[in-house]
């Protein structure tokens, strides 16, 4: 991990070859000795998790002058590279040995995912969990890579970073070694599920208006679900997303659109069918990639506490690979990883988490060999030229600002 000066990041932005962007190696992982699984039923977690503080310190220290809880980074303070925050695994499980461990969710919530496109499943991760989750986050935003650039100087979040599993080993641990893709798994009915892109989030600003998602990688809707981790409870007015339920059914909203005009012709029946849910820490929310949804934000978009998420798409066991090269959903699709249209998505840009983490995948995301290439990002958003995309991409700035 470096630190550059100002001068040096335009210089490699505009003359770097493809390996300056692809992260170095790091120190071996620590060890940790006892090994425990977790195993609990999703009914049994409400009573026996110990309650968890709705977050930490740094949440609960509200200016009273409504100041910014995080400040956006100086330029010279972004890293190259990859990043390890050293973090001790909870449950003494053993870094890229103890298996996954599991969470049972029920019948019943896999059918109201079903039908409604979003379902809540309360208390997935403890107390241990959630302050792990918490850690590597605050390291993230003291020690602010490159990837996060862009989403963070332009206003979209305090701190926002795609694929922070390529470049920061606690998320990949935490995705290799914990419940959530147990629970995906059981969420969409599949025995295998990839991660295809991710997102930490901290703090949307004013949020985003009503949306489809659709940054969701290599993948069809239907391939994919998305996934929400809180860290942090939700103020009660706004930060947590509402959704239209039953609205990934629609057949009236362009697949390439990102804003929903909910008055429009056709979604009538989902308008006002509205679910809306007050997340605590370790909580999931699980939803179909199509289900119309919007996140508000407060109306000065000052954030005087925390709301850390981690969230993105997974892949569903037997997913092809779909090249987007020339549509907006290509800028979840950035890394050199040779994967031609129609070839299974079978590799360690998309790395297995369930049934099993696989430690030649892990090894090469340990190696550098996992990241997002600029030859590759050069050639796929070339093809987004044109008066079709800017209309992809004015359907997207629609999205921003809350209500």
């Amino acid at each position: 991990m470096v630190k550059i000066s100002t001068l040096a990041l335009f210089a490699t932005i505009s003359a770097a070859p493809v390996s300056a962007f692809i992260p170095s190696n790091v120190s071996s992982p620590r060890g940790v000795t006892s090994i425990r699984q977790s195993t609990r039923a999703a009914e049994e977690a409400v009573a026996t998790t110990p309650s968890i503080p709705s977050s930490d310190d740094a949440n609960s220290m509200k200016s009273p002058k409504r100041e910014k809880v995080l400040k956006e980074p100086a330029l010279w303070e972004y890293n190259f590279g990859l990043q390890d925050p050293k973090l001790a695994l909870p449950h003494g499980i053993v870094e890229r040995v103890t298996p996954p461990e599991k969470f049972e969710i029920t019948e019943e919530q896999i059918q109201t995912l079903e039908r409604d496109g979003v379902v809540h499943i309360k208390n997935v991760f403890d107390k241990e969990w959630v302050q792990y989750l918490r850690d590597a986050t605050k390291y993230q935003t003291e020690e602010p890579h490159f990837w996060a650039f862009a989403g963070t100087a332009s206003k979209l979040y305090d701190y926002i970073q795609r694929n922070i599993w390529q470049t920061n080993k606690a998320f990949a641990n935490f995705y290799y070694h914990s419940a959530m893709g147990h629970v995906l798994a059981q969420c969409g009915r599949t025995d295998e599920i990839r991660i295809s892109t991710d997102l930490l989030m901290v703090n949307p600003n004013k949020g985003f208006k009503w949306h489809q998602d659709n940054q969701n990688g290599p993948i069809t809707w239907d391939e994919g679900i998305r996934f929400w981790i809180t860290m942090d409870e939700t103020p009660a007015e706004y930060g947590a997303p509402v959704y239209l339920k039953g609205s990934h059914n629609n057949n009236i909203v362009d697949e390439q659109a990102v804003f929903v005009d909910i008055e429009q012709e056709g979604l009538e029946e989902y308008r006002n069918e509205i679910a809306e849910f007050r997340t605590m820490p370790g909580d999931m929310l699980i939803w179909h990639p199509r289900t119309i949804h919007k996140v508000d934000g407060p109306d000065d978009g000052i954030w005087t506490s925390y709301r850390r998420v981690l969230g993105g798409t997974a892949a569903k066991g037997g997913t092809i690979y779909h090249d987007k090269t020339g549509s907006g959903g290509v800028l979840s699709d950035l890394g050199h990883h040779g994967l031609q249209d129609g070839d299974k998505l079978d590799s360690p840009f998309f790395p297995i988490v369930y049934p099993q983490f696989d430690q030649k995948e892990a090894q090469n995301r340990d190696a550098g060999t996992v990241g997002r290439s600029p030859k590759d990002i050069v050639s796929k958003i070339g093809g987004l030229a044109g008066k079709a995309s800017g209309e992809k991409f004015a359907s997207f700035f629609k999205v921003l600002g809350s209500r």
